[in-house]
């Protein structure tokens, strides 16, 4: 089958198409999909410059597509079978089949355009579960979202609003400002010029954030830190930046602040909550027109474009 992998770790140049890989087998509780799009996602650039350590090599990257099912394996496979249409998280995307996790499959709504369900899975769930989950968002909490007009910071201005939330994003251009505005955001701060405690502390009346929601990592977790409020939530939940460096616990102690280190897998481990969080993520996409913006699709000979670009298109 075609595929991109990877043998080593480095820039976007040891992205490999191959047109010879081995057709995986699906083991029990897998479902043989033949790919129509498939996501791209920051996560895959951490597996392909090595922040985050492959789990092998050649390793072929990606977390989420959509596509057609051709064969099952064995044991529990949710009633899929060979014929229908599905999306689904699973590793090894970027490849014209992958057999993936039933578990984490659904057939999307009939009413859902193609594309959408490979572009809106894993960072619509993150976002999702960080505001349910990792601190639940109640209406009228002051919330900062680091990183706002990124593919999860676009997320979370959309499901903030949604939920009554009142939004501070940051973010470095004028053109990402608007876009974060667009999406929900009531406050930005550009902080290429502008300080983002003192906004924050302005806003807020001196209090703070209820919760910071912080994907970048070790550039902003100070800052994160000075801006969350008396008994909020620091939830850092990405390393853009690099990975956060160790610190001494007694920090948490000046206000009483409650750390996470969210993974979304954690929040959907059982298949009742995939379905739930999904299902919740696609009623909202369809009812309450939540964006899933797809900047461009690729084919998948191109990923290194993608990779280039931002971790936001779709491939086919």
């Amino acid at each position: 089958m075609k595929g991109m992998i990877i043998e080593k770790t480095g820039g976007t140049e040891v992205l490999q198409y191959k047109t010879d890989l081995p057709l995986p087998t699906p083991k029990d509780g897998q479902i043989l999909v033949k790919n129509d799009y498939i996501g791209v996602n920051y996560i895959d650039t951490y597996f392909r410059t090595g922040l985050y350590p492959a789990p092998r090599m050649p390793l072929i990257l990606g977390r989420e597509a959509e596509g057609t099912v051709v064969a099952t394996g064995g044991g529990e496979t949710y009633g899929f079978s060979e014929g229908d249409m599905v999306i689904y998280l699973s590793e090894d995307t970027y490849a014209e089949y992958t057999a993936a996790p039933a578990a984490k499959a659904l057939k999307p709504p009939k009413d859902l355009p193609e594309k959408i369900g490979a572009g809106c899975l894993l960072q619509g769930i993150t976002a999702l579960t960080l505001i349910r989950e990792a601190h639940h968002v109640k209406k009228g909490d002051w919330v900062l979202v680091h990183a706002a007009a990124g593919g999860v910071g676009l997320w979370l201005c959309q499901l903030l609003k949604a939920v009554g939330a009142r939004t501070i994003g940051t973010a470095s251009t004028a053109e990402k400002i608007e876009l974060a505005k667009k999406a929900g955001a009531e406050i930005m701060v550009n902080y290429s010029h502008e300080n983002v405690e003192e906004k924050v502390m302005e806003v807020t009346n001196g209090e703070g954030c209820a919760a910071v929601l912080d994907g970048v990592g070790k550039s902003t977790f100070d800052l994160s830190m000075s801006c969350v409020a008396r008994k909020g939530s620091m939830v850092s939940f990405g390393n853009a930046s690099g990975a956060v460096p160790p610190f001494s616990i007694a920090k948490l102690s000046q206000k009483n602040v409650k750390l996470l280190r969210p993974t979304l897998f954690n929040y959907i481990y059982t298949r009742e909550e995939f379905e739930h969080y999904a299902g919740e993520l696609l009623d909202l996409i369809l009812h309450d027109k939540m964006d899933t913006r797809i900047h461009e699709v690729y084919p998948l000979e191109q990923a290194a474009r993608a990779h280039e670009v931002k971790p936001r298109a779709a491939q086919s």
